[in-house]
């Protein structure tokens, strides 16, 4: 697998701890992890409540580990399957630069502009007190947006392109927010891959 690790944006936002690598992986090896994840996981949509309505999720889910333990957000609880070889292959290239040992991958289809995710932390208690959250992007090029909990005025909007890596640490998601807004454009699909650890 060629990681190219060459160049690392550091975000000099406050209260936070995020990095961003735009060429995690070589384009025609993305290219590749993009066609086989999407036809090789078991993707699943799920309903969600939203102020007391049911809703299908606005994109399709799977849930990856290796310690057996299931994941909670969003009144939705997720058990995990085995890690595939692909998989790992991706986890150990993550945990290669940030000695971490993830237990878990929970993977985000959005199959068009019309998928998203809405504004949220990772913040789960069985994520710990400062989750790490690595989470790489394959495909169509969507903006991740932040935004500070107690000052609204502070935003930053990153563009995550197709192999790239952002990495959240520290006391991230204590104080900032993050979404996949929706677009009116037509556009690809997207898959993200976000590696954590469950406790």
């Amino acid at each position: 697998m060629a990681e190219l690790f060459n160049e690392e944006i550091k975000f000099n936002l406050p209260n936070s701890d995020i990095s961003y690598f735009p060429n995690f992986i070589e384009n025609s090896k993305a290219t590749f992890h993009l066609k086989s994840l999407k036809a090789t996981i078991p993707w699943q949509q799920d309903n969600i409540k939203v102020f007391g309505k049911t809703h299908p999720q606005p994109r399709l889910t799977a849930l990856f580990g290796n310690n057996k333990k299931p994941y909670s957000y969003a009144n939705i609880t997720m058990n995990p399957h085995s890690f595939t070889p692909e998989l790992l292959e991706l986890k150990e290239a993550i945990e290669s630069i940030t000695e971490v040992s993830f237990t878990t991958c929970l993977l985000n289809l959005y199959r068009d502009g019309k998928d998203s995710n809405g504004w949220h932390s990772d913040d789960e208690p069985e994520l710990g007190k400062n989750p790490i959250i690595a989470s790489i992007s394959l495909g169509q090029e969507r903006f991740f947006h932040l935004r500070h909990k107690d000052d609204k005025s502070l935003k930053q909007k990153i563009a995550l392109q197709h192999g790239s890596l952002l990495l959240m640490k520290g006391e991230t998601q204590h104080f900032w927010q993050h979404q996949i807004s929706k677009t009116a454009k037509q556009i690809k699909e997207r898959i993200n891959l976000t590696f954590r650890v469950v406790y």
